[in-house]
C-alpha cells in the first residue's frame, strides 16, 4: 500500500495502537520499548529513522515512569542497584547519541540487527541466573547491592545480592553508549547484564532495567531534542500508547512465571533484529 495515498491521522492512530501492545510486551520482556519501538516503527512506517530514533528514546522513558511504582512497591525493582549503574550509563549514552546522529540510516539498521540478535542468542545459550547463594563481592556490599521480594508466580520470597559490581559498571556504560546510537533506551542488554553478568534473580533485572532506561535515557533524549529529531507527531501518540500499555503490562509481570518472562524476551528480540537487519542490508525495505 502506498503511505502517500492514506490520510495523514492514520498513522498517529496506528502508532498508538502498536505502541500500547509494546508496552505491555517490553515491561514484561524489561527491555524498556524502544529496542521493539525503533525496528517496527522504523520498518512498517513511513518516519525517517533519525526521528523514529528520537522517539523511541522518549518512547521508553515514558514506558518505564508508568510502570516505575509498581515494580518499586512490588520489590522487582532496586533504587540501590539502579544508582550506580544509571551514573555511568548515562555519560555514555549523551556520547552515543552524538556518535548515532553521524552515521548513515543503513549503517545503523544493519548494526542494529546484528547487535539484537547476537544480544538475543545469547541469553537463549545461557542460563537465568535466579540463585540466592551468590556471593557479594567487595565493591557491592559496599554499595549494599542486595534486597529481596516476594515472587507470587513462584510463591516464595527470594534472597538476593550481585557480584562482579565492577565490570557491571563498565557493561553499563557500553550499554549507555549503544543505546544512545541507536535510540534504543539501552533496555536491550540491561537484563542480560544485570542476570547473567551480576547474577541479579530475573525479575528484579527485568523491573530495575525499566528504572535504567528512565535515567540513563534523560541524557541521549536531550541530544536528539537539541538536533530537532523530535517530531510532536510521533512521540505524543508513542507515549500515549506505552504509557498505559506499561501499567498494564507492570501488573502481569509479578503473575508472570521467570521462564515464560526470560522466552518472551528471546521472541521479540529476535523478530525486532532479524526485521532491522532485512531492513538494514535490503532485502526487506
Amino acid at each position: 500500500m502506498d503511505a502517500a495515498a492514506l490520510p495523514w491521522w492514520i498513522w498517529p492512530i496506528a502508532l498508538f495502537a502498536v505502541s500500547f501492545a509494546i508496552g505491555i510486551v517490553a515491561v514484561l520482556a524489561g527491555v524498556g520499548g524502544g529496542v521493539l519501538f525503533v525496528p517496527i516503527v522504523g520498518g512498517l512506517f513511513p518516519f525517517h529513522l533519525d526521528f523514529v530514533r528520537g522517539a523511541g528514546l522518549m518512547f521508553a522513558l515514558a514506558g518505564t515512569l508508568a510502570a516505575g511504582p509498581p515494580l518499586l512497591r512490588a520489590g522487582m525493582a532496586s533504587l540501590r542497584l539502579v544508582m550506580p549503574l544509571a551514573l555511568v550509563g548515562s555519560i555514555g549514552s549523551f556520547a552515543g547519541a552524538l556518535v548515532g546522529l553521524s552515521l548513515r540510516v543503513e549503517l545503523l539498521q544493519t548494526l542494529l540487527g546484528i547487535l539484537i540478535v547476537g544480544i538475543a542468542i545469547l541469553i537463549w545459550r545461557t542460563r537465568a541466573a535466579d540463585r540466592a547463594d551468590v556471593e557479594a563481592d567487595a565493591l557491592g556490599a559496599f554499595l549494599r547491592l542486595e534486597g529481596e521480594f516476594v515472587d507470587p508466580a513462584a510463591g516464595m520470597k527470594i534472597d538476593w545480592r550481585t557480584h562482579r559490581t565492577l565490570l557491571g559498571l563498565g557493561a553499563f556504560a557500553a550499554i549507555g553508549f549503544i543505546g544512545g546510537i541507536f535510540g534504543l533506551g539501552a533496555g536491550f542488554a540491561n537484563v542480560p547484564a544485570l542476570n547473567l553478568l551480576m547474577s541479579a534473580p530475573l525479575k528484579v533485572a527485568v523491573g530495575s532495567s525499566g528504572l535504567l532506561i528512565s535515567v540513563i535515557n534523560s541524557s541521549a533524549a536531550w541530544v536528539y531534542l537539541e538536533r530537532g529529531a523530535l517530531l510532536p507527531l510521533i512521540v505524543v501518540p508513542a507515549i500515549l500508547g506505552v504509557m498505559l500499555g506499561s501499567r498494564l503490562g507492570a501488573r502481569l509481570l509479578g503473575s508472570t512465571p521467570a521462564p515464560v518472562v526470560r522466552l518472551l524476551l528471546i521472541v521479540v528480540m529476535l523478530l525486532a533484529g532479524l526485521r532491522a537487519l532485512s531492513r538494514g542490508l535490503g532485502v526487506w525495505a
